[in-house]
């Protein structure tokens, strides 16, 4: 058993959460997985580069984000309820503070291309930011249903330069997407670095993705206790697909006494109803039939349809350090529409699923009168279009 002040810190020598993780690729990525995990190491020891991502992401991406409190919803709800602003982050959500990380490996490492997948999009929009802020080649693989439902987020990507690759295979979905993005770092990972956009994958994705959404969790936990009187919320809830946003709110908050609640999809949720296996060069929870087959993940977000979930997830749900809810689309629909007429914040589908638990949870496992921070993980630009399909 992983004792609970171990957690969220270094992964085992072989990128092990507990019994999740690890690094299951082809004998031909191994060597980039090892490259990736030593460059890493040393640039994350290395003031300067240190320095230049935290420059970047003050003077670029806009942090700090605030925390904002909710005083009309959280007269509503009986609750007091914070949100921590990561879609007022440069490109609506809290994908850049990775990405401008991993597109500076990249540079440092030698890599001229970066390769993506995106579900919602919002991910692919971040890499192609990078990729133009550096002047970088960028291609991202999406699958065709997403394409056909974030028609403004491809737009965007376009836009910005990067090519955008319709995935017509599988469920066409970000399952499916991955698997195409794997299949190109293969074939030319001599000059291509694969931006992996959550905490999974083979190691050591898990965890440098972490680390570099570790912001997000430290500065929250900062102005919380400005808000609250030097206090930690009592609840810190964030969305979960992959779980990147989760991972480093969490990873602020871990060593604290708040409760930790991480909210899937009700049609992909990997912790309620998944079964260990390995997929996506990682060890974790996945949905599946009886032969061991992955099934596919249902959910009005594009974001949180993954069958499974990271690793480091997989581990905090074990020690029962963190719990996992889940959130049907019709509770995210009202949340979305909750949180725009109570106080003016168009939310990205992927948060409302937090906010849609939080709602339901109130007056029930949430004592009134509760600190509750939710991480806005993304901004509902990309998502208004399929909320006005689904208010026909």
């Amino acid at each position: 058993m992983t004792a609970l002040g171990d957690l969220m810190r270094e992964p085992s020598p072989s990128g092990r959460f507990g019994e999740y993780g690890g690094r299951f690729v082809p004998e031909s990525l191994v060597p980039a997985c090892q490259e990736l995990e030593r460059a890493f190491r040393l640039a994350w020891a290395d003031p300067s580069f240190r320095g230049e991502l935290d420059h970047l992401l003050r003077t670029y991406g806009g942090r700090p984000t605030p925390v904002t409190e909710c005083h009309r919803l959280s007269e509503e709800l009986g609750l007091r309820i914070l949100l921590k602003r990561e879609d007022l982050n440069h490109t609506g959500s809290h994908k850049l503070n990775n990405v401008i990380g991993q597109a500076l490996l990249a540079r440092r490492m030698g890599k001229s291309r970066l390769v993506a997948e995106t579900g919602a999009g919002q991910h692919g929009v971040a890499t192609a930011t990078a990729a133009a802020l550096f002047g970088m080649e960028c291609t991202v693989y999406m699958g065709a249903v997403d394409v056909a439902r974030q028609e403004l987020n491809v737009f965007r990507m376009n836009l910005l330069g990067a090519t955008v690759r319709p995935v017509e295979s599988g469920s066409k979905t970000l399952k499916d997407a991955i698997n195409e993005t794997l299949r190109d770092w293969v074939a030319t990972v001599e000059t291509t670095h694969y931006c992996l956009g959550s905490v999974m994958g083979p190691h050591p994705y898990p965890f440098l993705v972490r680390e570099l959404q570790r912001v997000v969790g430290e500065e929250a936990r900062s102005q919380c206790r400005q808000v609250l009187g030097d206090a930690d919320p009592d609840i810190v809830v964030a969305c979960v697909g992959g779980g990147s946003n989760a991972a480093g709110t969490f990873a602020g908050f871990v060593d604290s006494g708040a409760r930790l609640v991480g909210v899937e999809a009700a049609g992909g949720a990997a912790m309620g109803h998944g079964i260990p296996g390995v997929v996506h060069g990682m060890r974790s929870k996945f949905l599946q039939d009886e032969e061991g087959q992955i099934l596919e993940a249902e959910s009005i977000s594009a974001g949180l349809d993954y069958p499974g979930i990271g690793p480091e997830h997989a581990q905090l749900g074990d020690a029962g350090r963190a719990e996992y809810g889940q959130a049907s689309d019709e509770e995210v629909l009202a949340a979305f529409r909750l949180l725009a007429r109570t106080e003016g914040i168009l939310p990205a589908l992927e948060p409302c699923h937090g906010l849609a638990w939080i709602v339901r949870e109130a007056g029930r496992s949430i004592p009134r009168g509760s600190a509750v921070l939710l991480t806005m993980s993304g901004r509902g630009d990309k998502d208004v279009a399929l909320v006005l399909e689904h208010s026909r």
